[in-house]
């Protein structure tokens, strides 16, 4: 193809070109997926950003698998089953843990440095899980795992990597993926291919308080909802107990394998809070810790939204400090804490979505030619609640399957709606670029006040604990936004296009940052609506869902979510055989 690979970048114009795989993300799961296709197709590798810039880069604690002797799948499976709170895929979570020691060993061939103990790999504890099977490389496992990787795919010549480069929307046809509309290199481009994986990680920018990255806007979920794909289980978030609550801060995570190792969460009077709420304390289910953390605030602060409590790491012998945790030693550091003297101040963020796109075990989607793999993806292994360290593990087990995929042959597209004949046959003035005009500064200033607004209205409704009222009037208000961001005249451009038409980006100053932030806000109202609606239609609490208007568990619900276009419904959970 034109264009040529510098620094795994490729140069040089889309239009008309035609991979064999799109892969859109470069977290662990693009990455690992990207390395496990077939070498003899062509792939592409959508970056949103740099390489290193994911949620899994960010990821600390490590990743869950069964390597001891002392540990077995079964135990791993049935920790698994529990923190899901009865909404697990028993088979997905049993293909989970009976791969993950295969992929565990191929890391490692990578180059992937885990911890060691002498010559057996170092494991620590993670709640709720019943042994000591998480794998870490110190405290940035997931930089460990993520830099690797990308130095894999960088080196392989049947992959070329597109960064930065945001997809826009998926190209349809006659109900088949066949390629994405994206920005990149000052145009937008519709760019073909018999199949696109999603692995664009989660949405966690949604909320005012998350530990994810700022590129984390649930943009696969979004873009595959638009595009008639089936999503599951949309309102189970899990909140992480620990962020970094320092004024100025960024909500830094501090990995629970701190509390594995022995941390105590207390009180301003120093006490441990956790077990008045589970038997436990600090080593309960996620969900549980975070909660007990937003009740004992309620009950004890003034002003419980902008309180926090305390990790007192000093219990843990200071050189096991050194060596486990030293990213989370040096990061405090730079918000005047020193961890080895005093606590950290912490409080509850999001972190990480257990709903997504439906996927199986082969990442297929209910769209064809479309995978999705990671925490974009549903595939059954999380439930309600994820258990610690098994997003890592997902990522590899289920990217590893993409060494399997059935690419379909190219077929001709359709005359449908928004569908066009290939470029090349089209009159000379419909190839030409379009240059979309300059947007008006009104309306980027609308674009850049919603997105303020929007996580804040969604952290309060639908944060850690949620009323349906509230979620209705939240509800309301973005549909509200929707309609306002639809009537957007930059909107109505974009909305025109038909596919192969391209865009130059030439009048609008800084181009690809405003179409970045269009695109984004976009897609946070799109799955900010999918979250409410989907919390509200749950009439009970279960994990990552606490609802104080239905406190209690529900043997009626224990059901899938699932939505498809506008159409709602429920699904049966697929359980352990009895």
């Amino acid at each position: 193809m034109d264009g040529y690979k510098v620094d795994g970048q490729l140069d040089g114009q889309l239009d008309g070109h035609t991979f064999d795989v799109l892969v859109v993300g470069a977290g662990a799961a693009g990455l690992y997926s990207a390395l496990c296709l077939p070498q003899h197709l062509q792939v592409g590798l959508i970056s949103k950003d740099k390489l290193s810039r994911s949620a899994s880069d960010w990821a600390q604690g490590g990743i869950a698998a069964v390597v001891s002797p002392e540990d077995s799948t079964e135990l791993h499976i049935v920790d698994t089953l529990k923190a899901g709170a009865g909404l697990c895929d028993y088979d997905a979570v049993k293909f989970l843990v009976e791969q993950a020691s295969d992929c565990i060993h191929n890391l490692v061939d990578l180059g992937v440095a885990f911890d060691r103990q002498g010559d057996t790999l170092a494991l620590t504890l993670e709640a709720a899980h019943s042994r000591r099977r998480v794998l870490h490389a110190a405290d940035t496992t997931g930089r460990a795992v993520v830099s690797t990787l990308a130095n894999h795919v960088l080196a392989r010549e049947n992959i070329q990597v597109l960064s930065p480069a945001l997809v826009l929307d998926l190209w349809m046809d006659a109900g088949q993926c066949r390629g994405v509309c994206l920005v990149y290199q000052g145009q937008i481009h519709w760019l073909a291919a018999k199949a696109v994986v999603l692995a664009t990680g989660g949405g966690g920018q949604v909320f005012a308080q998350t530990t994810n990255p700022k590129v984390s806007t649930g943009d696969g979920v979004a873009i595959a909802h638009r595009a008639g794909a089936i999503l599951r289980d949309l309102e189970f978030f899990q909140f992480h107990p620990t962020a970094l609550t320092q004024p100025g801060a960024p909500r830094f995570l501090i990995s629970e394998a701190v509390r594995g190792e022995g941390a105590h969460l207390i009180d301003k009077t120093g006490r441990r809070f956790a077990f008045d709420y589970h038997p436990a304390g600090e080593l309960a289910p996620r969900d549980v810790v975070s909660r007990a953390i937003f009740s004992h605030l309620q009950k004890t602060e003034a002003d419980p939204a902008s309180a926090h409590v305390w990790l007192d790491l000093r219990p843990i012998p200071p050189d096991r400090i050194h060596h486990r945790f030293p990213n989370i030693i040096q990061v405090c550091q730079q918000w005047g804490i020193d961890i080895l003297k005093e606590p950290i101040p912490v409080a509850p963020a999001a972190h990480y979505w257990m709903g997504g796109i439906l996927a199986d075990t082969m990442n297929r989607t209910s769209i064809p030619g479309l995978y999705a793999v990671g925490e974009t993806a549903s595939t059954g292994v999380h439930g309600a609640n994820r258990l610690a360290s098994n997003s890592l593990l997902e990522c590899i087990v289920f990217g590893a399957q993409l060494a399997h995929i059935a690419i379909e042959p190219t077929i001709e597209p359709s005359l449908n709606a928004r569908d066009v004949p290939p470029s090349d046959s089209l009159p000379e003035a419909a190839r030409a670029p379009i240059v979309l005009p300059s947007i008006d500064p009104a309306e980027l200033a609308w674009i850049q006040n919603i997105r303020v607004e929007l996580p804040r209205l969604v952290w309060q409704s639908a944060g850690i604990c949620r009323e349906h009222s509230h979620l209705q009037a939240a509800l309301t208000q973005i549909q509200q936004w929707q309609r306002e961001f639809a009537a957007l005249a930059v909107s109505r451009s974009l909305q025109a296009l038909l596919p192969t038409q391209s865009v130059s980006l030439a009048a609008q100053a800084d181009g690809e940052g405003v179409l970045r932030q269009w695109g984004e806000l976009q897609n946070l109202l799109t799955i900010a609506a999918l979250i409410l609606h989907s919390a509200h239609l749950r009439t009970e609490s279960r994990g990552g869902h606490y609802c104080s208007d239905f406190p209690d568990t529900s043997e009626d619900w224990t059901v899938h979510t699932l939505v498809r276009c506008d159409r709602w419904w429920q699904g049966s959970v697929h359980s352990a055989p009895s």
